[in-house]
């Protein structure tokens, strides 16, 4: 008898158990007493069997092989195809892609539907709607997969994934209470999937990010954690990083972007680059930055500098006015004032094209607090009388554009310290995650 199944066996094996035998699983791996307990009851039982049933199972083992090559080949085909589906599918008008659906069953395959997954993640920061879009095409796709050939539990499961995703791009939008409409569907559909854990922690992933939003911040930290401890208990290493770093975001968020370092150094040794290039970078990135807001610009430079080839991969203005942001923020603490300058305001006009108010207004104090340390009131207040212009056009509250205006008089004043631009600039990143804070000069 063969005593030594392939690996497509195994995870089949595996795949076959329930919630609870996968948690005994995992125990068994780690407890050594429990292990020879299980090898005695094993060799107890084999002792005992017939050379029939002996070879009934060497059969089983033949044909569960068969079974999972077949499928692992053919889910093999469905990712090879999907690319040329998922061009032509979101190439076309709305009108067309729903004929297209209608009329060719091609489109409906697991592999189509984990693109439309991967891509409405890659693309929700920057394209919220267009992400929404892929993550409704999703959730159409995984609601006329085969039930009898992927399994209905499975496809339960696919359903909740593209619930979360779509869940995802509307707290992008600032749909937060149709973000929790999503996530309870999603809920739903776990429920009655396989009851995953890897599963179970995509949507807790996604989940924090909204509570994030929501400002529930223990709350999103509590999920992350759970999320990171699953992944990494399943060997899901790359997802525990993606969790880590978005621990960092919640804690810069909360007001204490510090505590973030911890998780992005870790992240860093998680992170396959292969398979997620633009994470790397925004770990990357983030440290950078983390490092010349705490005054460590030794240390933030030679990340930038390891960070370079991964910036010259992506050359969206997005990135790049970050890039530049960045840079400006490292050689000004290495004492390069005019090359900072000239980044500055390069990230500045970048800003003001992408339409990113607070982003701008951040850039544009760090500005004004470069001219005044060198004196330049002239340049002060021309670059405070041009701010208030570009943020009443931009989506910026209230309260934000009184910060702004207070600065531009205290400039025309001719009282613009150092201070009062560190105070406006700190109250403006508080408001842009949390619009109801108000402007208090002495807070």
């Amino acid at each position: 008898m063969r005593i030594h199944p392939n690996e497509l066996a195994l995870e089949g094996l595996y795949l076959s158990l329930g919630p609870e035998h996968r948690v005994l699983l995992g125990h068994l791996n780690r407890c050594s007493s429990c292990r020879n307990r299980l090898q005695i009851l094993i060799l107890r039982h084999l002792q005992g069997a017939s050379p029939r049933e002996e070879a009934g199972y060497e059969e089983m083992l033949d044909r569960s092989e068969q079974v999972l090559e077949s499928r692992q080949a053919a889910l093999s085909k469905e990712r090879i195809e999907a690319p040329s589906l998922f061009v032509e599918l979101t190439s076309c008008p709305a009108e067309r892609r729903d004929l297209l659906l209608r009329e060719s069953c091609r489109f409906y395959t697991w592999g189509v539907f984990e693109l439309l997954i991967e891509r409405s993640l890659e693309v929700g920061i920057r394209d919220p709607p267009g992400a929404e879009t892929l993550a409704f095409l999703a959730l159409r796709i995984s609601d006329h997969l085969d039930f009898a050939y992927y399994g209905i539990k499975l496809v339960e499961d696919l359903r909740a994934r593209a619930w979360a995703h779509l869940a995802n791009s509307r707290r992008l939008r600032a749909d937060l209470h149709g973000a929790e409409e999503a996530f309870e569907r999603a809920e739903a559909h776990l429920k009655r999937g396989t009851r995953d854990a890897v599963e179970k922690a995509i949507l807790l992933d996604l989940k924090a990010s909204l509570r994030r939003a929501q400002r529930r911040f223990e709350e999103a930290l509590r999920l992350l954690r759970r999320a990171v401890g699953i992944f990494t208990e399943y060997g899901h290493l790359h997802r525990a990083g993606r969790s880590l770093v978005n621990m960092s975001t919640v804690h810069h968020y909360r007001g204490r972007p510090e505590e973030g370092v911890p998780q992005l150094t870790r992240a860093l040794e998680l992170i396959d680059p292969e398979q997620e290039p633009r994470l790397l970078l925004c770990a990357r990135h983030n440290l950078a930055d983390l490092l010349a807001s705490s005054g460590r610009f030794a240390l933030a430079q030679e990340m930038y500098r390891q960070t370079r080839p991964l910036y010259r991969d992506f050359t969206d203005e997005w990135t790049q006015n970050r890039r530049k942001w960045v840079k400006g923020r490292i050689v000004r603490g290495l004492g390069q004032a005019a090359q900072a300058e000239s980044l500055f305001l390069a990230a500045r006009d970048g800003f003001i094209e992408e339409g990113v108010p607070y982003d701008t207004a951040l850039v544009s104090l760090e500005l004004a607090t470069l001219y005044a340390e060198q004196g330049r009131t002239a340049d002060l207040k021309q670059l405070a009388t041009g701010l208030v212009p570009i943020f009443s056009s931009l989506e910026i509250h209230r309260e934000a554009l009184a910060a702004l205006a207070y600065f531009r008089q205290a400039t025309e004043a001719e009282a613009a310290t150092i201070d009062l631009v560190s105070r406006v600039a700190a109250y403006l990143r508080r408001a842009e995650h949390d619009p109801a804070v108000r402007f208090d000069l002495f807070s």
